[in-house]
């Protein structure tokens, strides 16, 4: 049975989703699906909030890796100022630094990008009705991960000075001696994106320049000096 059988079964309209991806094809895609109706469309972290304010959606469904505001921020600013609206990542990435960082914002589902129609629909449904929409692929890797001995998921470090979390990426990258051209291609965003990070990062924590920054990462536990083990 399909996710617009059980939702039809349910005796629910169509869910008003809103998509959230930097990819045309792939915003265009999730249109074309049965079953959910989708209200609206973004590129990125910040359009989702707006969209979310404006048209309070059922759920959105949320890509990660995005410019300006990645997937992982905007889902925790939707659950803490949109509690009704559910969210659904739906991504490439399946790794830990990229699955449970979500999940800890407030994601209720999450597939990747493998994902076929009936899977969106009804990871869809299964959020709306209060369950997890997880795709198999994920609920393999949170239970490899929980049966490791001794297996606890770590915090992540919260970043200081109100960064976001992809502003405090850009920050590792820069202490890792990456050029702007190198982050912009190690995080698939353009040049002018990681210029901005930059910029809001200097802003935010008032350094001046890059190895100002290097040291900042340091001192704060973002980044280790070369030859320092990581614990």
């Amino acid at each position: 049975m399909s996710g617009a059988e059980a939702g039809a079964r349910a005796g629910r309209p169509p869910a008003r989703v809103v998509v959230v991806d930097d990819q045309t094809v792939v915003r265009e895609g999730i249109v074309m699906l049965p079953g959910i109706e989708v209200v609206g469309a973004g590129g990125d972290g910040h359009e989702a909030v707006a969209l979310v304010a404006e048209l309070s959606p059922d759920v959105v469904l949320m890509d990660l890796r995005m410019p300006r505001c990645d997937g992982a921020e905007a889902t925790r600013r939707i659950r803490q100022e949109y509690p009704g609206t559910q969210v659904v990542i739906l991504t490439t990435y399946a790794d830990d630094e990229s699955l449970f960082p979500a999940l800890r914002a407030g994601a209720r589902g999450y597939l990747t990008k493998d994902a076929d129609g009936d899977e969106i629909v009804r990871a869809v449904e299964d959020v709306l009705s209060g369950d997890a929409g997880l795709s198999p692929k994920i609920q393999r890797r949170l239970l490899e991960r929980l049966s490791q001995p001794e297996a606890t998921v770590p915090d992540p470090i919260e970043p200081p000075d109100g960064l976001t979390a992809r502003e405090a990426e850009v920050l590792v990258l820069i202490a890792d001696g990456l050029t702007n051209q190198e982050i912009a291609r190690a995080l698939h965003v353009s040049t002018a994106t990681v210029k901005t990070h930059i910029n809001n990062l200097f802003a935010k924590t008032g350094l001046k320049d890059r190895a100002q920054a290097v040291r900042y990462a340091y001192r704060h536990g973002l980044a280790k000096p070369p030859g320092t083990s990581i614990t």
